[in-house]
């Protein structure tokens, strides 16, 4: 495996680094540079952050790594992934090839997110954790959680990144916060689009990252070959 190949996750909305901290660490294990940034929106700061800061935030963050010539994957969770899309248009490894450069983002993994078109917000698109862990454990995961400014659910998206950038998507069959039914429906808008999504589904809720840490960190590791 290449020393040059980094994963980035954008966490969702009232989540902080630390939610990842098991899966960074498997996939750590493995030998991957692994980097969570925290979303400006979840910084608890007033007046609040919006899309648009999380939105430039990302894409300055993935800028500096495809700018050291790095080979970049982005796991995107949930709102996470309306963030990404956003933000990192015009930064694909196949098009930033074309412009003879190296480096760039090799693909999007949608993890039970917002893969939405241009011009669409989360909240055009009509329990968080679901099973997996002991109540002890769930109770820490959801005390971690951080104040979001939810107003980043109705602004719509400048861009969509998912257009040249190659796409995966993790299905979470038992989420109770964005149902399998609408998970379902974003994939088939983006192959409507005539973009191919590799798929994958995970019996858990919707909060995989802590439910199904094993599972997602096996899937990632398959889409950074």
């Amino acid at each position: 495996m290449s020393t040059m190949l980094t994963i980035l996750i954008v966490h969702g909305g009232w989540h902080k680094p630390q939610h990842y901290d098991e899966l960074k660490k498997l996939l750590e294990e493995d030998g991957y540079e692994v980097h969570v940034p925290r979303l400006p929106s979840s910084h608890e700061s007033r007046p609040p952050n919006y899309l648009s800061d999380d939105t430039k935030f990302v894409r300055s963050s993935v800028e500096k790594l495809v700018r050291d010539g790095r080979k970049v994957v982005v796991l995107m969770d949930s709102y996470g992934g309306q963030v990404g899309s956003n933000g990192l248009y015009g930064l694909g490894q196949e098009l930033r090839s074309t412009q003879g450069h190296e480096g760039g983002v090799s693909r999007l993994i949608y993890m039970t997110a917002y893969a939405l078109p241009e011009g669409v917000t989360m909240m055009d698109k009509p329990l968080v954790v679901g099973p997996g862990r002991d109540n002890a454990e769930i109770e820490a995961y959801i005390s971690a959680m951080v104040q979001y400014n939810g107003r980043c659910m109705y602004q719509p998206s400048d861009h969509a990144a998912w257009w040249e950038i190659p796409v995966s998507y993790i299905y979470t069959s038992a989420d109770m916060t964005v149902s399998l039914n609408y998970q379902q429906n974003f994939v088939q808008g983006l192959k409507k689009e005539g973009r191919e999504v590799q798929t994958f589904e995970l019996a858990t809720g919707h909060c995989p990252n802590f439910t199904a840490t094993k599972e997602v960190a096996d899937i990632v590791k398959k889409n950074a070959l």
